[in-house]
């Protein structure tokens, strides 16, 4: 399948919440840890989706751990350690559970670090981290446009 062409500056801000209309997958220790149609994503400009997961189609266990962020949109954020199969990633998904109301669909959904996992997966095709360390969005092939989130685009 391949994804239709989407330019990250073409993306709304305030970001807007959408259903996805393809597969996503992650694998990370070797195994399969989430496969899903139900998933949702939220646009913002200049930056990489981000992909969030229902909890019923996550297989791997996950472990909250201290620390909260907080999104001017979404609400307040907690994190989880990833581990599946003596394989462990810190502090390598979040969610937000009790999110604002243009976001409530996302209750307990979960999103996930690429940087962090063996392989993210969107429609088939393979997504890469978006650049610097704090971003989750999901960089895939049919995006253009620039991405925030490398030195000196951190603020825009």
């Amino acid at each position: 399948m391949t994804l239709p062409p989407e330019n990250v500056q073409d993306y709304p801000r305030p970001p807007r919440l959408e259903l996805v209309p393809y597969r996503i997958e992650i694998a990370c220790g070797g195994e399969t840890i989430a496969d899903t149609t139900r998933a949702f994503r939220v646009l913002e400009t200049h930056h990489a989706p981000t992909y969030y997961l229902p909890p019923d189609d996550i297989r791997a266990k996950l472990s909250g751990v201290p620390g909260r962020s907080y999104c001017e949109w979404k609400g307040a954020a907690r994190y989880f350690n990833v581990l599946t199969n003596g394989f462990s990633a810190r502090r390598a998904a979040w969610c937000y559970p009790n999110p604002s109301a243009a976001f409530a669909p996302l209750a307990g959904y979960v999103a996930f670090y690429a940087n962090l996992m063996e392989t993210c997966r969107v429609g088939g095709a393979r997504a890469t981290p978006q650049p610097g360390g704090f971003y989750g969005g999901w960089v895939t092939p049919n995006l253009s446009g620039t991405v925030k989130g490398a030195p000196g685009t951190e603020n825009w």
